[in-house]
C-alpha cells in the first residue's frame, strides 16, 4: 500500500481556475482532503502541484521501448498518462501484439490506455504481419482496459461509408468507446462527413484552417509535436479561444528525445509564448481525461493521488511525480524500477544481394517519380526528374540528393520494392529500419545498391532493428527484437544506442532532424503524396500505384 503523507503547495484547481495556498493530505493512494489556506493568491514561496500530464495520442512502440519503459522515461517529465494506439505492433501480430502491450503496461505504476486498432492492415496495397478484424475488435472491446477505438486511417472508407469500416465504428459506439481520427488536410465538407460518421478526434491537422474546419464540425485537435511531425507553430494559437477542444499529443517520440522531454515541453513552450496557463494545463491535463474516461485523479478531493509537483509555471520543472500516491519519479531520477521484457516477433530474414535493387533503364534516357520528403512532416511531394542512367541502370544521383528508397517485405520472400527519394542528404552509405509505418517492412535509403544490401542485411539477421552503414566499414546497429519494433534492454541504454545510430547518419550526410524517424513513414500509404510500400510506388491522392521510372 502507498504511504499516507500530506504536501504544502500552491494548489492548481482546473475546474474553478483557481491557485491556491494549501496542504493536500492523501491516504490509501487516493487525494483524502485538500486543505485551502485563505490566502486570494499563491504563494511565491511554495512549488505548484497540478494534475499529471497526458499524451492524448501516442504510438508507444515508437519509442523503441515496451511500455514498462516507457512509462519509466516518461513520469520524469511529470507524464501519468498516455492514450496509446498499439496499431504498429497490431500491424505486425494481431491481438496478440496489443495483449502484450496490455501486459507490459500492467507490470508498472503508469496509467496507459490502450485502443482497439481499426486499420489492421492499414491498405491493401502493402503486406502486414496480421489482420484485425471487426470480430477482433469487438473480442478488444470485452476487455475494460481498451478504451477507444483507435485512428480510423481509412478515411476514404468513412466518406464512402465502407461496411467494414462503420461495423467498426458502430461496435465503438455499442461499447461507449470514443473514436479516433486520421484525416490529414481532409477540409470542408469531407470533414464535416467524416465527423457526423462519429470521428471524435484528429491529429493530422498541420494548417490552422483545417484544424478550425474540423473544430467546426465538433472534432477535438490534437496539437502534434513528435520526433518526425510537428504542428504546434502551426496550430497553437488556436488554443486561447478552442482549449476547450483541444489536447497536446506526440503520436512518434524517440527514446533520445523521450529523455529530454515529452508534454511538458509543450506548456512551457505555450506559457512562453504569453498562453494563459490554466488553458494549457486543461489541454495538457484535463481535456484527455474527460474525452477518453481515464481513471486518472485530477487533483480534487476523493480523485487517485496522480498529481504533479513543479518548481515555478514558467519552466514546469517536474520535482515530483506521484501516481496511486506513490512517487514514481523525483528531480528527473526513475523511481520505477525495470522489469525483464519478453521477446515476441513475427519476422523472416531472408539474404539480399546489391543485384537486387537495381532498376533497369528502358531507354538511355528516361523519367523518374521521386518522392521529397520534408523534415518535420508525414506528407511527401512528387517530382519527375531527368534519371541518372549508367551501363543500363538507373542510379542515384547524389549530387543532385536523389537516392535509392527500398522497401522489403519481412514476412514472404519477395523481391524488393524500389524508387527514388530526395530530402534525405546522404551523401554515402545507406539507412535501413524494420520500423516502417504501418506494416513494419523493411525501409531503407542509400546512395549505393552495394550500402542498401548490407544495412538491409543488417536488420535482417538481427530480426528487426535500425542500421547505419558506411561504404568505409562503419556500421552501427541497434537490434529491435520484440516485433522488430522494440528493444528489450533498460530506456536509458536504448536512448544511447539511438544516439549512436542517428550520429552515425548524420555523419553519412543527413541534415534531417530524426533521420530514421522519417524514414519510418515512407512506407505509410495513407499520408499523401507519394509513398513505397513492398508492392511498389504509391500514388496517395489517386489511391493506386505507379511506376518508379515512367
Amino acid at each position: 500500500m502507498p504511504a499516507d503523507f500530506s504536501l504544502r503547495a500552491n494548489v492548481i484547481n482546473l475546474f474553478s481556475n483557481t491557485i491556491l495556498p494549501g496542504t493536500i493530505h492523501v491516504s490509501a493512494g487516493r487525494v483524502r482532503a485538500i486543505a485551502l489556506d485563505s490566502a486570494t493568491g499563491p504563494d511565491a514561496a511554495l512549488p505548484y502541484a497540478l494534475p499529471g500530464f497526458v499524451d492524448a495520442h501516442v504510438h508507444v512502440e515508437s519509442s523503441l521501448l515496451v511500455p514498462a519503459e516507457f512509462a519509466r522515461l516518461a513520469v520524469t517529465h511529470g507524464t501519468v498518462a498516455t492514450v496509446s494506439d498499439p496499431h504498429e505492433i497490431g500491424n505486425v501480430l494481431g491481438v496478440a501484439g496489443v495483449e502484450y502491450m496490455l501486459e507490459s503496461g500492467r507490470s508498472v505504476p503508469f496509467k496507459f490506455c490502450f485502443g482497439a486498432p481499426s486499420c489492421v492492415p492499414a491498405t491493401p496495397f502493402e503486406t502486414a504481419g496480421a489482420e484485425i478484424t471487426a470480430q477482433d475488435i469487438e473480442q478488444l472491446f470485452q476487455n475494460p482496459e481498451i478504451g477507444y477505438l483507435a485512428e480510423m486511417m481509412n478515411w476514404p472508407g468513412v466518406l464512402h461509408r465502407d461496411a467494414d469500416v462503420m461495423e467498426k465504428i458502430a461496435l465503438a459506439q455499442r461499447y461507449g468507446r470514443p473514436v479516433d481520427g486520421h484525416a490529414p488536410g481532409l477540409r470542408g465538407e469531407d470533414a464535416r462527413r467524416y465527423a457526423e460518421a462519429g470521428i471524435s478526434t484528429d491529429h493530422e491537422c498541420f494548417t490552422a484552417e483545417e484544424a478550425l474546419d474540423k473544430l467546426g464540425v465538433g472534432m477535438k485537435i490534437l496539437i502534434r509535436e513528435g520526433s518526425a511531425a510537428r504542428n504546434f507553430e502551426a496550430l497553437i494559437d488556436l488554443l486561447p479561444e478552442h482549449y476547450e477542444n483541444m489536447m497536446f499529443c506526440s503520436d512518434d517520440k524517440h527514446p533520445d528525445t523521450l529523455v529530454l522531454g515529452h508534454i511538458n515541453q509543450l506548456v512551457q513552450r505555450a506559457v512562453a509564448r504569453g498562453q494563459d496557463v490554466l488553458k494549457v494545463l486543461r489541454v495538457a491535463c484535463l481535456n484527455p481525461v474527460l474525452h477518453y474516461k481515464l481513471p486518472v485523479g485530477l487533483l480534487r478531493e476523493g480523485d487517485p493521488a496522480d498529481f504533479i509537483v513543479v518548481d515555478n509555471l514558467q519552466d514546469f520543472l517536474v520535482r515530483q511525480t506521484y501516481l496511486d500516491g506513490v512517487l514514481v519519479a523525483e528531480n528527473g531520477e526513475t523511481r520505477i524500477a525495470s522489469v525483464p521484457v519478453a521477446v515476441v516477433n513475427n519476422f523472416r530474414a531472408q539474404p539480399v544481394t546489391a543485384q537486387d535493387f537495381e532498376l533497369r533503364a528502358p531507354a538511355p534516357t528516361a523519367t523518374v517519380r521521386v518522392i521529397e520528403c520534408f523534415d518535420g512532416q508525414l506528407i511527401t511531394a512528387r517530382h519527375d526528374v531527368a534519371a541518372k542512367v549508367e551501363n543500363g541502370l538507373v542510379a542515384p544521383d547524389v549530387a543532385k540528393d536523389i537516392l535509392k528508397l527500398t522497401v522489403v517485405n519481412r514476412y514472404q520472400p519477395a523481391a524488393p520494392a524500389v524508387s527514388f527519394i530526395t530530402g534525405f542528404g546522404l551523401k554515402r552509405g545507406a539507412l535501413a529500419s524494420s520500423v516502417g509505418h504501418d506494416s513494419h517492412n523493411i525501409t531503407a535509403v542509400g546512395c549505393d545498391d552495394a550500402s542498401l544490401a548490407r544495412a538491409v542485411t543488417l536488420v535482417m539477421e538481427a530480426k528487426g532493428g535500425l542500421a547505419a552503414v558506411s561504404p568505409d566499414g562503419e556500421e552501427i546497429l541497434l537490434p529491435l527484437p520484440v516485433a522488430g519494433l522494440m528493444s528489450d534492454q533498460p530506456g536509458y541504454h536504448v536512448a544511447e544506442a539511438y544516439a549512436a545510430v542517428d550520429a552515425l547518419s548524420k555523419r553519412l550526410g543527413s541534415p534531417l532532424g530524426a533521420p530514421f524517424m522519417t524514414l519510418s513513414f515512407m512506407a505509410l500509404l495513407v499520408i499523401p503524396s507519394l509513398k513505397l510500400s513492398d508492392k511498389g510506388l504509391f500514388d496517395g491522392e489517386a489511391f493506386r500505384f505507379v511506376e518508379a521510372v515512367v
